[in-house]
């Protein structure tokens, strides 16, 4: 267990920069340090009398906002178990994670609350607006009263305004439960990733060691907050040293996180592969493939001029002050990788997962290696599950502060992850170099990650389209960022004349819209490919998935 408490430390960020910028909506208001710890307060004089607190499970539902970042710090920091639900969840998938967390209190903005159906969630005890705060439902007994009385009751404890050194908060001890993240909505492969202070404090502590950022300092959030690699350090941790985040409030297009970029010059970045991906191959490369720019390349020292020029003009898109580019979620395409190291270009490749709250290895911009996803991070133990970890590829497998305590409700998938001895299997494959950095070599499990670090799981599509007509199996992959379903179709029916191949290849269109229907925007097929055979099968009739990419 950690020296440094986690709720002590952010309640001090709080304090220590109080006449701060705080929380932005992008092109919206600004909460100053002062304005976040007095929402703070109001929110924790309603939980303390209505005994919503260490336990009690708070769950928020809507997109980045300032609104959504100043109540899920009052949850943290009463000691309540925050429930972070993706608004890009199907409405089935949401009323799912309430129940199975069995969820005493959502925030809900506006647009998400009518998909929610409170008859169907017994555990919910009430329902706020994150909107502008007001109390949309309640079953508590005399909650509306004293929600609507909390004001005068603020102003008879506070009469001269809250000073820093009246933001109190609970003393939460770093073992109790911070966290159940849902990693994926639908009930049959949902799981909640139990993750306690401890996690979270080890995710900040080396993240204020190793990351450049300081009081002041400009921070554009756009990752999910929902996601714990844009929550911790998009978030959190920048709120823990006193700077200015600014959210965008839904996942934008690179154009839009560039305007947003030139506007606010962030300091520290921090981004998933597809974003610096789609500037390469769309702004640069159609210029680097030209014939005379070929030619000036191939120049010594003239080529060092033009990289240059190219390092300063990628920049300054960025904003011009970041100190570094943190890309995480996903690999980063080689041949972008190399072209930003021959630059000099200020990034570095982390490695993460939610289980580990989520950071797992880590390497500044200056000690980036290509193909490299950093060093294990100091608060984690890592080994590699083969007999030579430096040259044979093996599983990843850490132990340590960051990892997860369980599955919420789920020992079988707990007891699949987790060994008697604490180790927790990653499911990823790789090998260290001799200076213990490392490279990942693919992921033993299926997990195809969205474009701004959603988890996609190809089960869960599968076991939607494997029930649609004329469907025998189906395997689900990622091309180019792509969603492609490759579906081994009923040919009997076709033989004995139930329906023609050409409907047949109609009736597949059908089953992909009706699909796509079912399922959240960035998890949408978007072609499906018949199959002639059978998929190829193990002797335990799973099929062999690295077989079709």
């Amino acid at each position: 267990m950690l020296e440094r408490n986690f709720v002590q430390t952010v309640a001090s960020g709080i304090r220590n920069n109080w006449s701060q910028k705080a929380y932005s909506d992008y092109q919206g208001g600004t909460f100053l340090y002062k304005d976040v710890a007095e929402k703070i307060m109001r929110y924790h004089m309603i939980f303390a009398k209505h005994n919503i607190g260490i336990g009690s499970k708070v769950a928020l539902l809507g997109k980045n906002s300032k609104n959504w970042a100043v109540t899920y710090m009052a949850t943290l920091l009463n000691g309540s178990i925050a429930i972070p639900i993706l608004s890009d969840f199907h409405r089935e998938d949401i009323q799912n994670i309430l129940n199975h967390s069995e969820s005493d209190v959502l925030f809900v903005t506006e647009e998400y609350f009518p998909g929610i159906d409170v008859t169907t969630l017994p555990a919910i005890r009430a329902i706020f607006k994150l909107n502008d705060m007001s109390l949309l439902y309640s079953r508590e007994a005399g909650l509306k009263e004293d929600y609507a009385g909390i004001q005068e009751a603020y102003n008879q404890r506070f009469p001269n305004g809250l000073t820093p050194e009246e933001f109190q908060v609970p003393e939460i001890s770093n073992a109790e439960i911070a966290t159940i993240n849902y990693t994926s909505g639908t009930a049959g492969f949902s799981k909640g990733v139990v993750l306690n202070f401890n996690a979270f404090m080890a995710n900040l502590q080396y993240a204020q060691d190793n990351m450049p950022l300081e009081s002041g300092n400009e921070i554009v959030s756009f990752l999910p907050l929902a996601h714990t690699y844009g929550c911790a350090f998009d978030f959190i941790f920048p709120t823990t040293l006193g700077c200015h985040i600014t959210f965008l409030s839904k996942i934008p297009s690179p154009q839009v996180i560039l305007k947003a970029f030139q506007e606010i010059r962030p300091h520290l970045v921090m981004f998933v592969p597809l974003v610096l991906e789609k500037i390469y191959t769309t702004r640069l490369l159609p210029k680097l493939r030209k014939p005379a720019m070929r030619i000036l390349l191939g120049i010594p020292g003239i080529n060092t001029l033009i990289h240059k020029k190219i390092n300063t003009t990628l920049t300054e898109s960025f904003g011009g002050r970041f100190r570094e580019i943190v890309i995480g979620g996903a690999a980063l395409n080689p041949e972008v990788e190399a072209f930003l190291k021959k630059i000099k270009f200020r990034f570095a490749v982390g490695y993460g997962m939610t289980e580990c709250g989520p950071l797992v290895a880590y390497a500044g911009w200056k000690y980036h290696r290509n193909g490299a996803s950093g060093k294990p991070v100091d608060t984690l133990e890592m080994k590699i599950d083969s007999f030579d970890p430096y040259h044979e590829v093996g599983e990843i497998m850490v132990r340590g502060d960051n990892v997860l305590l369980e599955y919420y409700k789920n020992p079988e998938a707990t007891h699949a992850t987790l060994t008697g001895d604490g180790w927790m299997r990653t499911g990823d494959l790789g090998v260290f170099d001799k200076d213990h950095y490392i490279y990942i070599k693919g992921r033993s499990k299926n997990m195809i990650l969205g474009p701004s670090g959603q988890n996609i799981y190809p089960e869960e599509i599968e076991s939607k389209l494997n029930t649609m007509p004329y469907v025998i199996e189906s395997v689900v992959a990622d091309r180019s960022g792509k969603i492609v379903a490759m579906v081994f179709p009923d040919f009997q029916a076709v033989e004995s004349g139930l329906i023609t191949r050409d409907d047949l290849d109609e009736q597949m269109e059908k089953n992909r819209i009706s699909l796509n229907n079912r399922l959240p925007k960035y998890m949408q097929v978007t072609t499906i490919e018949t199959v002639s055979q059978e998929f190829e099968k193990t002797p335990k009739k799973s099929i062999k998935r690295y077989l079709y990419k």
